[in-house]
């Protein structure tokens, strides 16, 4: 098992019963969905359209008609329009999953000639994806930390809502080589609340006869209790017969995202 050195430099509306106000509802949510500035702009129309606007009632069904389902319907939020918006951001949060901009935003320990960033020996499942990040011959770990409030969202939410947290990385062989991955759930302090470490892998050695090689690795965080501030994701990996050069686990398209609806 993966076991990654941690530290901390390394995650009431009114009623809308009326006809007239059931008109309008079905207009505001079939005007331009996605952007918050237009409702803005509706809420300075009058005060009934303010108070529409504003209204649990607006936002609930907003989300019902988008596909933004809760996880668990026993637990409804107490603000439907921060839970539609907090859906509408869902992204991937590491930044430079695939190697296009070099190594930045990665934190990197080099084994061996350390890391190197290529284009694939056999295309990627998506076909988007032209470059890799590939190891050596002795450990290379990369990592970075995710600080969630930045990221938009606020220790209230995260709090209330504990949305599911998806982590999904891509990884290859090219000779006999380990793979490995660890990513850790972290309170205010940084301090560990839960993680995902599974065994490392060990992948034969690359052979073009038998086609794809990638294999997809995927978790999902979920009910982990209050208090997630930080997610650090870590993974790495090297190859098994010490050539020089860059003969290990590649890696691409390493994603974290955070939703706190239904993923459908």
């Amino acid at each position: 098992m993966f076991r990654p050195h941690h530290s901390p430099n390394m995650g009431a509306a009114r009623s809308a019963n009326s006809a007239g106000n059931a008109s309008s509802l079905s207009f505001l949510s079939s005007a331009s969905a996605s952007s918050e500035a237009v409702v803005c702009v509706i809420r300075l129309v009058c005060h009934q359209w303010k108070d529409l606007a504003d209204g649990e009632f607006f936002w609930r069904e907003r989300c019902r008609r988008e596909g933004y389902h809760l996880q668990d319907a026993s637990r409804a939020p107490s603000n439907w329009r921060l839970f539609y918006f907090m859906c509408k951001r869902r992204r991937n949060l590491l930044k430079n999953p695939r190697g296009e901009d070099g190594f930045l935003g990665w934190d990197l320990s080099n084994g061996g000639d350390g890391w190197n960033i290529e284009r694939p020996i056999v295309p990627h499942p998506n076909e988007a994806i032209q470059k890799n990040f590939a190891t050596s011959y002795q450990m290379c770990i990369k990592s970075q930390m995710i600080e969630l409030e930045k990221e938009g969202y606020s220790p209230s939410f995260m709090d209330e809502f504990q949305p599911s947290i998806r982590i999904s990385d891509w990884y290859a062989p090219r000779c006999r080589c380990e793979y490995v991955i660890s990513v850790q759930l972290l309170n205010h302090r940084k301090e560990v609340l839960q993680e995902f470490n599974p065994d490392a892998v060990y992948l034969p050695q690359f052979d073009q006869q038998i086609g794809d090689q990638w294999h997809q690795m995927t978790h999902v965080f979920k009910k982990y209790g209050p208090g997630v501030r930080y997610i650090q994701f870590i993974h790495g990996g090297k190859d098994s017969v010490f050539w020089k050069g860059w003969y290990g686990a590649r890696v691409t398209e390493s994603c974290v995202e955070v939703f706190p609806a239904m993923d459908t």
